[in-house]
């Protein structure tokens, strides 16, 4: 998304950039046709430009910001896992000596010892079982509300592209309307273009050696 942002913004900069240099062009000096068609193009690439850092902005309030706040989540996650494979570990290393003991002979040390390592364990094994039915509760819930989480920030998406291409249709509607000239369709401009091309390479300065 930040890539997709990145490259509206420059797309439009550079838009811009092109309509400026044709304004600075001697061209315009002399032509007050050509001038006032570049003038045209040069207002509807700012107000392209200024829409597409409206819904740039949009689509970072909405959906890339929303995103990062999601993706900080992931931390804390790994860390109870973590915190629940540990307790795991200091449960069954517990519960090992304990039934180390057991499968001894009942003699009066053995049975202290077992009977402190059943000690031991009690908490060790309510910690792990506590770690445990968190995850187990709350894992899935996690999982399942990714959907809710993310369907506004999609949708504010798709309304960010359709107001902005909206007005896209109105700048370039209300630009073709100036520029176009009644009776000249577009196949037509094409061949008066290849006949001043032609016209071009007839002089003798082009001219193959």
């Amino acid at each position: 998304m930040k890539k997709s942002t990145d490259a509206d913004l420059a797309m439009s900069k550079s838009a811009v950039k092109i309509s400026l240099d044709l304004l600075s062009n001697p061209l315009c000096e002399q032509d007050q046709d050509f001038l006032n068609m570049v003038t045209a193009l040069d207002t509807a690439m700012k107000r392209m430009d200024a829409f597409n850092q409206e819904k740039v902005n949009q689509i970072q309030k909405t959906v890339i910001e929303p995103l990062k706040k999601f993706g900080s989540v992931f931390p804390s996650l790994n860390m109870a896992v973590k915190r629940r494979e540990q307790a795991l570990q200091d449960y069954r290393r517990l519960q090992a000596k304990v039934e180390k003991y057991e499968e001894k002979e009942k003699t009066g040390p053995v049975l202290a010892k077992l009977h402190q390592a059943r000690e031991e364990l009690r908490p060790v094994r309510d910690d792990f079982e506590a770690k445990n039915k968190q995850l187990l509760d709350e894992m899935p819930r996690f999982y399942h509300s990714r959907l809710d989480y993310f369907q506004p920030s999609f949708e504010a998406l798709i309304r960010a592209q359709v107001g902005y291409y909206s007005e896209m249709q109105k700048i370039f509607g209300d630009l073709t309307q100036q520029l176009d000239q009644p009776g000249h369709p577009d196949e037509q401009r094409e061949k008066e273009n290849e006949a001043r091309l032609s016209e071009l390479r007839a002089l003798s300065i082009v001219a193959d050696d």
